[in-house]
Formats: C-alpha cells, structure tokens, sequence
C-alpha cells in the first residue's frame, strides 16, 4: 500500500530559474517522487512522495550531492504590518 507523503522543504540557495529546473528535474527522477514544485520567491521546495520508496532522508542527500542544502530551520518571514522597530 503506497504512504503518500507531502513536505514543504527549505532551500535556501534556490535564487533562479537554473535552480527549479535542477532541483525538479532531479527530485523527479527519484523512485517514489510523485509531483515537485521549486518556487523561487519563497524558496522552497513543496513534494508529494511515496515513503515506501524512497525516505526525506534520500531526498535531502539527493538535493545536498546537487548543491542544494536543505534549512533544518525555517527562516523568519519579514514582518509586513506594524509600527517600525526603533532600535537606537
């Protein structure tokens, strides 16, 4: 029975079209990999995988041995309502 999984990953070097054309075409060509979207304004990775098949870690060696680290940790968003910080 397949586990379908999905994930949003960070990638933090993704910064062109290079970049999505790389990390999709190679997340694809893995056993299991489903469905890949790069998107560059937020810098992230969203996937649709079969855990049976292939695991994050996998998928996490495969974007590393391509140039692609993937962030442990989500960056903060920049904060777009409010008053401006007076930091002095």
């Amino acid at each position: 029975m397949a586990t379908t999984q999905e994930a949003t990953l960070s990638v933090p070097d993704v910064s062109c079209g290079h970049c999505v054309q790389m990390i999709n075409s190679t997340l694809s060509a893995l056993a299991g990999v489903e469905a890949v979207s790069t998107d560059i304004a937020t810098k992230s990775v969203q996937l649709r995988y079969d855990s049976n098949l292939v695991s994050m870690a996998q998928i996490e060696a495969t974007l590393d041995d391509v140039g692609y680290t993937v962030a442990k940790e989500p960056r903060p968003m920049p904060r777009r309502t409010g008053k401006p910080l007076r930091l002095a």
